[in-house]
């Protein structure tokens, strides 16, 4: 799927991730793992490995049958700078709950500017749930940083709601 788009007056491409960009996308989740220790310490402290483990982990992820990778960039061609990506894994529920079809979970969404999160992020969250929903997904559940604002309003702006929260507390 690509789709032209403008933000700033630039256009950028939505198109499918490819292995060679995992270290771009490990760069765009650095970014955003270092702004989330901010906000809880603990939880989020940064691996010293954790560009290396998560490359490995993303090349693992973009050879694998379930899950829909998407990257945003200015050109369409793996050597562009990204602008934002999204990473949407599709499962079943757990077998106490029956949705109707899959889960489409995304753990890894990031953009490489805040402000990006209304066009960017919205266009690569509208883009793999479109995908999804082809595969059988019949919801979409995202992760998200209690204090990333800019992500939550345009999470909420897309029609998503909290669903569940987390509670951490450092005990040692």
């Amino acid at each position: 799927m690509q789709r032209d788009s403008q933000e700033n007056a630039h256009a950028y491409r939505i198109r499918p991730a490819v292995a060679d960009e995992a270290p771009a996308m490990v760069a765009l989740s650095e970014q955003k793992r270092t702004q989330y220790a901010a906000f809880q310490p603990v939880f989020w402290r940064k691996a010293a490995n954790a560009a290396e483990v998560q490359t490995a982990h993303f090349r693992r992820l973009l050879n694998q049958d379930n899950v829909l990778a998407l990257v945003a960039a200015q050109e369409d061609k793996p050597s562009a700078p990204l602008l934002g990506f999204v990473i949407a894994t599709l499962i079943p529920a757990p077998p106490v709950y029956d949705p109707g079809g899959l889960t489409c979970v995304i753990d890894d969404f990031c953009v490489a500017d805040e402000g990006a999160w209304q066009t960017v992020g919205r266009v690569l969250l509208d883009a793999v749930t479109e995908q999804a929903v082809t595969r059988g997904a019949v919801q979409v559940v995202v992760v998200c940083g209690h204090l990333d604002e800019p992500k939550r309003a345009m999470l909420r702006e897309a029609g998503l709601r909290i669903a569940s929260e987390w509670y951490v507390k450092p005990i040692a």
